[in-house]
């Protein structure tokens, strides 16, 4: 019976919390002057991501080859399994646009929230990561 109890827990936490045998390898592009990109590679290992950190001057520029559109541009970009990560968006989300593999290009967190990963500050509200994709503006995950 207990047995049977922590299969059915098993299975309810599985359901809310996808998880990636291995994560695969990132590339993370950041400016060289910019201190919270470092600590949003420190909180994304923390979490079980393989990340390469890679300064460049040509933010804009990688940005404009993946697509991302200027009202998504967050601090830094990463990329991840052939999908764009911009900003301090949550291992979680990261975790589910891989699980999920949806068809979009990647996920974004805008700007440089407070109380985001890397950042310092208090989250003062829920964080919309939002879907980098060619069409509207839509929501992938509220946290």
């Amino acid at each position: 019976m207990l047995r049977n109890l922590l299969l059915a827990l098993a299975v309810l936490v599985g359901a809310h919390a996808p998880v990636l045998a291995e994560p695969p390898a990132a590339t993370m592009y950041v400016n060289p002057q910019c201190g919270c990109c470092q600590g949003h590679a420190a909180y994304l290992r923390q979490n079980g991501f393989n990340i390469t950190v890679k300064e460049t001057h040509d933010m804009s520029l990688i940005r404009r080859q993946q697509g991302v559109p200027g009202k998504l541009v967050g601090c830094h970009i990463m990329l991840i399994d052939g999908y764009v990560v911009e900003g301090h968006v949550p291992a979680s989300a990261i975790t589910k646009l891989l699980a999920e593999r949806p068809k979009i290009k990647g996920i974004s967190l805008p700007g440089m929230p407070e109380g985001s990963p890397g950042m310092t500050g208090v989250k003062v509200e829920p964080f919309k990561i939002m879907e980098i994709s060619d069409g509207e503006l839509k929501v992938f995950a509220t946290e």
